[in-house]
Protein backbone atom coordinates (compact mmCIF):
# COMPACT_ATOMS: atom_id res chain seq x y z
CA UNK A 1 0.00 0.00 0.00
CA UNK A 2 1.15 3.80 -0.70
CA UNK A 3 0.74 6.68 1.54
CA UNK A 4 -1.92 8.18 -0.66
CA UNK A 5 -3.93 4.91 0.11
CA UNK A 6 -3.54 5.82 4.00
CA UNK A 7 -4.23 9.28 3.38
CA UNK A 8 -7.69 8.27 1.58
CA UNK A 9 -8.69 6.75 4.73
CA UNK A 10 -7.83 9.21 6.72
CA UNK A 11 -9.82 11.46 5.33
CA UNK A 12 -12.86 9.09 5.06
CA UNK A 13 -12.32 9.04 9.00
CA UNK A 14 -12.39 12.25 9.44
CA UNK A 15 -15.00 13.80 7.16
CA UNK A 16 -17.45 10.60 7.70
CA UNK A 17 -17.73 10.43 3.91
CA UNK A 18 -16.11 9.43 0.81
CA UNK A 19 -17.66 12.08 -1.48
CA UNK A 20 -16.39 14.64 1.40
CA UNK A 21 -12.97 13.44 1.02
CA UNK A 22 -13.09 13.29 -2.34
CA UNK A 23 -13.86 17.12 -2.73
CA UNK A 24 -11.23 17.99 -0.14
CA UNK A 25 -8.61 16.08 -1.37
CA UNK A 26 -9.31 16.41 -5.26
CA UNK A 27 -9.97 12.61 -6.32
CA UNK A 28 -12.66 11.03 -7.85
CA UNK A 29 -14.95 9.10 -5.21
CA UNK A 30 -14.49 6.34 -7.16
CA UNK A 31 -10.56 6.26 -6.35
CA UNK A 32 -10.93 6.86 -2.86
CA UNK A 33 -13.59 3.66 -2.36
CA UNK A 34 -11.20 1.29 -4.71
CA UNK A 35 -8.34 2.41 -2.16
CA UNK A 36 -10.33 1.86 0.63
CA UNK A 37 -11.36 -1.77 -0.72
CA UNK A 38 -7.69 -2.55 -1.99
CA UNK A 39 -6.54 -2.22 2.06
CA UNK A 40 -9.42 -3.59 3.79
CA UNK A 41 -8.67 -6.50 1.02
CA UNK A 42 -4.74 -6.28 2.24
CA UNK A 43 -5.57 -6.21 5.70
CA UNK A 44 -8.28 -9.19 5.88
CA UNK A 45 -10.40 -6.78 7.54
CA UNK A 46 -13.40 -4.34 7.15
CA UNK A 47 -12.92 -0.47 7.83
CA UNK A 48 -15.60 0.77 7.04
CA UNK A 49 -19.53 0.49 7.95
CA UNK A 50 -21.58 1.72 5.06
CA UNK A 51 -25.03 2.62 5.66
CA UNK A 52 -27.60 5.14 4.22
CA UNK A 53 -27.15 6.97 6.90
CA UNK A 54 -23.67 7.44 6.34
CA UNK A 55 -19.83 5.24 7.13
CA UNK A 56 -19.01 4.89 10.53
CA UNK A 57 -15.64 3.17 11.17
CA UNK A 58 -15.18 -0.76 12.83
CA UNK A 59 -13.61 -1.58 15.37
CA UNK A 60 -10.38 -2.67 13.20
CA UNK A 61 -11.03 0.97 11.33
CA UNK A 62 -10.72 2.89 14.55
CA UNK A 63 -6.83 1.00 15.32
CA UNK A 64 -6.27 2.44 12.18
CA UNK A 65 -7.30 5.75 12.26
CA UNK A 66 -5.34 6.29 15.72
CA UNK A 67 -2.01 5.25 13.10
CA UNK A 68 -3.00 7.39 10.27
CA UNK A 69 -3.66 10.49 12.00
CA UNK A 70 -0.22 10.51 13.39
CA UNK A 71 1.18 9.75 10.10
CA UNK A 72 -0.41 12.44 8.44
CA UNK A 73 0.40 15.15 10.90
CA UNK A 74 4.05 13.64 10.97
CA UNK A 75 4.02 13.77 7.14
CA UNK A 76 2.75 17.50 7.10
CA UNK A 77 5.99 18.20 9.93
CA UNK A 78 8.18 16.49 7.85
CA UNK A 79 7.15 18.65 4.94
CA UNK A 80 7.24 21.62 6.44
CA UNK A 81 10.10 20.90 8.26
CA UNK A 82 11.50 21.00 4.89
CA UNK A 83 9.90 24.32 3.49
CA UNK A 84 11.67 25.98 6.12
CA UNK A 85 15.15 24.67 5.42
CA UNK A 86 14.40 26.61 1.91
CA UNK A 87 13.56 29.39 3.94
CA UNK A 88 10.02 29.48 2.95
CA UNK A 89 9.03 29.82 6.46
CA UNK A 90 5.32 28.67 5.91
CA UNK A 91 2.72 25.97 7.51
CA UNK A 92 -0.39 26.15 9.61
CA UNK A 93 -1.16 26.26 12.88
CA UNK A 94 -4.37 24.45 14.54
CA UNK A 95 -5.36 26.55 17.71
CA UNK A 96 -8.68 25.61 19.63
CA UNK A 97 -9.80 28.41 21.71
CA UNK A 98 -12.37 29.31 24.50
CA UNK A 99 -14.66 31.79 23.47
CA UNK A 100 -13.32 34.36 25.55
CA UNK A 101 -10.18 34.48 23.53
CA UNK A 102 -11.17 34.34 20.11
CA UNK A 103 -13.00 37.96 20.08
CA UNK A 104 -11.17 39.45 22.82
CA UNK A 105 -7.46 38.53 22.08
CA UNK A 106 -6.43 36.38 19.72
CA UNK A 107 -6.97 39.00 16.75
CA UNK A 108 -4.38 41.33 18.06
CA UNK A 109 -2.40 38.31 18.73
CA UNK A 110 -2.68 37.17 15.11
CA UNK A 111 -2.62 39.68 13.05
CA UNK A 112 0.91 41.12 14.95
CA UNK A 113 2.25 37.68 14.46
CA UNK A 114 1.41 37.59 10.39
CA UNK A 115 3.68 40.81 10.06
CA UNK A 116 6.70 38.69 10.78
CA UNK A 117 5.35 35.59 9.03
CA UNK A 118 2.70 35.89 6.23
CA UNK A 119 3.61 32.84 4.94
CA UNK A 120 2.09 31.01 8.05
CA UNK A 121 -1.98 30.44 8.07
CA UNK A 122 -4.47 29.66 11.17
CA UNK A 123 -7.10 27.52 11.33
CA UNK A 124 -9.11 28.30 14.37
CA UNK A 125 -12.36 26.58 16.48
CA UNK A 126 -13.96 28.15 19.35
CA UNK A 127 -14.87 24.88 21.77
CA UNK A 128 -15.23 24.29 24.74
CA UNK A 129 -11.90 23.28 27.13
CA UNK A 130 -13.20 19.77 27.45
CA UNK A 131 -13.26 19.22 23.39
CA UNK A 132 -9.75 21.14 23.19
CA UNK A 133 -8.45 19.09 26.30
CA UNK A 134 -9.09 15.83 23.91
CA UNK A 135 -8.51 17.28 20.63
CA UNK A 136 -4.91 17.85 22.01
CA UNK A 137 -4.86 14.24 23.08
CA UNK A 138 -5.47 12.68 20.02
CA UNK A 139 -3.08 15.00 17.83
CA UNK A 140 -5.50 16.55 15.39
CA UNK A 141 -4.68 20.16 16.69
CA UNK A 142 -1.48 22.47 17.42
CA UNK A 143 -2.27 24.32 20.82
CA UNK A 144 -5.17 24.96 22.89
CA UNK A 145 -6.02 27.60 24.77
CA UNK A 146 -8.35 26.33 27.75
CA UNK A 147 -9.58 27.71 31.83
CA UNK A 148 -8.64 26.49 34.62
CA UNK A 149 -8.48 22.76 33.50
CA UNK A 150 -5.54 22.41 35.53
CA UNK A 151 -3.29 19.28 34.96
CA UNK A 152 -4.20 16.36 32.23
CA UNK A 153 -2.44 13.68 31.56
CA UNK A 154 -0.37 13.93 28.46
CA UNK A 155 -0.83 17.72 28.34
CA UNK A 156 1.69 20.17 28.91
CA UNK A 157 0.43 23.85 30.14
CA UNK A 158 2.64 26.32 28.63
CA UNK A 159 1.53 29.13 30.17
CA UNK A 160 -1.23 29.61 32.57
CA UNK A 161 -2.62 33.75 33.09
CA UNK A 162 -4.70 34.99 35.79
CA UNK A 163 -8.28 35.24 34.94
CA UNK A 164 -10.64 35.18 37.93
CA UNK A 165 -14.21 34.64 37.46
CA UNK A 166 -16.30 37.49 38.31
CA UNK A 167 -20.19 38.27 38.34
CA UNK A 168 -21.25 39.71 35.36
CA UNK A 169 -24.52 42.07 35.68
CA UNK A 170 -26.19 45.07 34.12
CA UNK A 171 -25.66 48.62 35.62
CA UNK A 172 -29.74 48.07 36.25
CA UNK A 173 -29.69 44.61 38.04
CA UNK A 174 -30.09 44.77 42.28
CA UNK A 175 -26.47 43.60 42.53
CA UNK A 176 -24.60 46.38 40.38
CA UNK A 177 -23.50 48.60 43.28
CA UNK A 178 -21.93 45.95 45.37
CA UNK A 179 -17.76 46.02 45.69
CA UNK A 180 -17.87 42.35 45.81
CA UNK A 181 -20.65 39.63 45.82
CA UNK A 182 -20.69 36.05 47.79
CA UNK A 183 -21.65 32.66 45.95
CA UNK A 184 -24.56 32.91 48.30
CA UNK A 185 -25.72 36.15 46.74
CA UNK A 186 -25.40 35.16 43.26
CA UNK A 187 -27.11 31.55 43.61
CA UNK A 188 -29.87 34.27 44.99
CA UNK A 189 -30.57 35.58 41.43
CA UNK A 190 -31.58 33.92 37.87
CA UNK A 191 -28.14 32.99 36.15
CA UNK A 192 -27.10 32.47 32.84
CA UNK A 193 -24.50 29.88 32.40
CA UNK A 194 -22.07 28.32 30.22
CA UNK A 195 -22.81 24.07 29.64
CA UNK A 196 -20.97 21.90 31.56
CA UNK A 197 -18.45 21.16 29.15
CA UNK A 198 -16.98 24.63 29.50
CA UNK A 199 -13.97 24.95 32.21
CA UNK A 200 -15.77 27.87 33.56
CA UNK A 201 -19.07 26.04 34.43
CA UNK A 202 -17.13 22.67 35.72
CA UNK A 203 -15.43 25.64 38.35
CA UNK A 204 -18.53 27.25 38.97
CA UNK A 205 -20.34 24.23 40.15
CA UNK A 206 -17.57 22.44 41.88
CA UNK A 207 -17.81 25.25 43.98
CA UNK A 208 -21.35 25.76 44.49
CA UNK A 209 -21.57 21.49 45.27
CA UNK A 210 -19.55 22.19 48.07
CA UNK A 211 -20.84 24.69 49.45
CA UNK A 212 -24.63 23.10 49.39
CA UNK A 213 -25.93 26.10 46.82
CA UNK A 214 -28.45 25.85 44.06
CA UNK A 215 -28.03 27.66 41.38
CA UNK A 216 -31.03 29.18 39.90
CA UNK A 217 -30.00 28.67 36.58
CA UNK A 218 -32.41 29.42 33.88
CA UNK A 219 -30.03 29.42 31.06
CA UNK A 220 -27.12 26.59 29.53
CA UNK A 221 -25.84 27.37 26.69
CA UNK A 222 -22.25 26.77 24.61
CA UNK A 223 -22.81 30.59 23.10
CA UNK A 224 -21.14 33.16 25.68
CA UNK A 225 -22.45 36.65 23.03
CA UNK A 226 -25.86 34.95 24.71
CA UNK A 227 -25.00 34.67 28.68
CA UNK A 228 -23.68 38.37 28.09
CA UNK A 229 -26.81 39.22 26.47
CA UNK A 230 -29.01 37.64 28.92
CA UNK A 231 -27.27 39.71 31.47
CA UNK A 232 -27.21 42.66 29.12
CA UNK A 233 -31.39 42.23 30.12
CA UNK A 234 -30.92 43.56 33.15
CA UNK A 235 -32.92 40.75 35.36
CA UNK A 236 -30.22 37.72 34.67
CA UNK A 237 -26.04 37.83 35.68
CA UNK A 238 -23.70 35.89 34.15
CA UNK A 239 -20.21 34.95 35.26
CA UNK A 240 -16.73 34.70 33.46
CA UNK A 241 -13.10 36.78 33.17
CA UNK A 242 -14.10 40.09 32.87
CA UNK A 243 -12.18 39.53 29.15
CA UNK A 244 -15.39 37.85 27.52
CA UNK A 245 -17.05 41.23 28.09
CA UNK A 246 -14.36 43.56 28.12
CA UNK A 247 -16.37 46.00 24.97
CA UNK A 248 -19.31 45.47 27.14
CA UNK A 249 -17.45 46.46 30.30
CA UNK A 250 -15.47 49.66 28.61
CA UNK A 251 -19.12 51.16 27.68
CA UNK A 252 -20.43 50.81 31.17
CA UNK A 253 -23.21 48.10 29.46
CA UNK A 254 -22.12 45.63 31.89
CA UNK A 255 -20.15 45.57 35.27
CA UNK A 256 -17.72 42.96 36.54
CA UNK A 257 -17.92 42.45 40.11
CA UNK A 258 -15.13 40.89 42.18
CA UNK A 259 -16.69 37.03 43.67
CA UNK A 260 -15.35 36.81 47.38
CA UNK A 261 -14.01 33.01 47.02
CA UNK A 262 -10.64 31.86 46.83
CA UNK A 263 -11.15 29.38 43.72
CA UNK A 264 -12.86 31.93 41.74
CA UNK A 265 -10.18 34.93 41.97
CA UNK A 266 -7.22 32.69 40.99
CA UNK A 267 -9.02 31.07 37.98
CA UNK A 268 -6.30 30.88 35.06
CA UNK A 269 -6.49 31.12 31.33
CA UNK A 270 -4.14 27.81 30.12
CA UNK A 271 -2.00 27.84 27.45
CA UNK A 272 -1.82 24.02 26.41
CA UNK A 273 0.15 21.42 23.96
CA UNK A 274 0.67 17.83 23.62
CA UNK A 275 3.44 16.60 26.55
CA UNK A 276 4.81 14.34 23.92
CA UNK A 277 4.71 15.80 20.46
CA UNK A 278 7.19 17.98 18.68
CA UNK A 279 5.34 21.21 17.15
CA UNK A 280 6.18 22.15 13.82
CA UNK A 281 8.35 25.30 12.87
CA UNK A 282 4.87 27.56 12.64
CA UNK A 283 3.36 26.35 15.51
CA UNK A 284 6.57 26.92 17.73
CA UNK A 285 6.59 30.47 16.49
CA UNK A 286 3.22 31.18 16.82
CA UNK A 287 3.01 29.44 20.48
CA UNK A 288 6.17 31.66 21.84
CA UNK A 289 4.40 34.72 20.45
CA UNK A 290 0.77 34.11 22.23
CA UNK A 291 3.01 33.30 25.40
CA UNK A 292 4.27 36.80 25.26
CA UNK A 293 1.09 38.52 24.27
CA UNK A 294 -0.29 36.85 27.41
CA UNK A 295 1.76 38.44 29.26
Amino acid sequence: MNLNTYKYFNEVAETGSIRRAADRLHVAPSAISRQISLLEHSLGVMLLERSNTGIRLTPAGMMLERFTRKMCRDLDRIHESIQNLKGLREGEVKIWVIEAVVQAILPRIMTEFNENYPAIQFSINSESSDRTIEAISRDEIDIGIVFNMGDRPGIEVVKRCPAPIQCLVSPKHPLAQHRSLTLEDICSYPVALPVTSFGLRQTFDKITRGLHLHPHSIVNTNNLELTKAMALAGRTLTIGPEQIAKKEIEQNLLRAIPIDHEAMQSATIEICVHRDRSLSFAAHQFLKHVCRAFN
